[in-house]
């Protein structure tokens, strides 16, 4: 077996049986050339084929963290809220919200929701709780004439339940963008960053089923925890 082989392997054995910790720092490859006498091209090459295989990410100037081999699953096609993905994500799933105002909607939400300067929007900001970790920011804004009430209480448990069951709007479908964004100072304060310094952010436009417009999502995701999945069929030329 080839030396980088057998330098991966047992690293890989240690971030399995947790030595390194989901968002802990592997040993500089200057400690991993001492400890498993290699050089260095020998060393990057391990770390290379663990990064390449989502073990760990390398961090500019900071050396390789440890990621999450734990990850969860979360559907790109579908309309489906964080609710309802709950029991697939853990035991203890918790949503704290952090913001929920009324107010004016500024130029950049005028035109995402299609209102006036003198109409209203609601924002609405939750800290999703995944095992004790705050992992996902989500800050929903929200057509207040299509959505005239939002209590507080109902918002710690689905947006989406409330707008079916208690206000009977049909949701239909969804538009959406993901980036990859540079982590800021509200991620930090509010999310459990750990050594990440950049998120996930998913954006979305979602539609009742006369394609009304009446939500825009910012959804910021720590990294390490969600894997987005989606199915593809190719289309065969005719």
């Amino acid at each position: 077996m080839a030396k980088y082989q057998d330098i991966y392997n047992t690293l890989l054995s240690q971030i399995e049986d947790r030595t390194y910790r989901p968002g802990e720092m592997l040993p500089g490859e200057h400690e991993l050339m001492q400890v498993y006498d290699a050089s260095r091209d020998t060393v990057r090459k391990s770390l290379s084929l663990l990064a390449q295989n989502g073990y760990i990410q390398k961090a500019q100037g900071k050396g390789s963290v440890v990621l999450d081999i734990n990850q969860f699953e979360f559907p790109l096609s579908g309309v489906v809220s964080f609710h309802e993905l709950a029991p697939s994500l853990g035991k203890n799933v918790k949503t704290q919200v952090v913001m929920l105002e009324k107010m004016h909607p500024d130029p950049h939400m005028q035109e995402n929701l299609h209102l006036s300067a003198e109409e209203y929007m609601w924002v609405l900001q939750r800290v999703r709780m995944v095992d004790g970790e705050a992992v996902i920011l989500d800050t929903d804004f929200l057509n207040a004439q299509i959505i005239p009430h939002l209590p507080a209480k109902e918002m710690k448990k689905s947006l989406y339940v409330y707008l079916e069951d208690e206000l009977h709007l049909p949701i239909s479908y969804a538009e959406k963008e993901i980036t990859c964004a540079m982590a800021t100072n509200e991620d930090r304060m509010l999310l459990d960053m750990k050594n990440f310094d950049m998120v996930v952010n998913v954006e979305s436009y979602t539609y009742l089923d006369d394609s009304r417009i009446f939500q825009f999502t910012s959804s910021r995701h720590r990294p390490d925890k969600f894997i987005f999945k989606d199915f593809a069929r190719r289309i065969h030329r005719i």
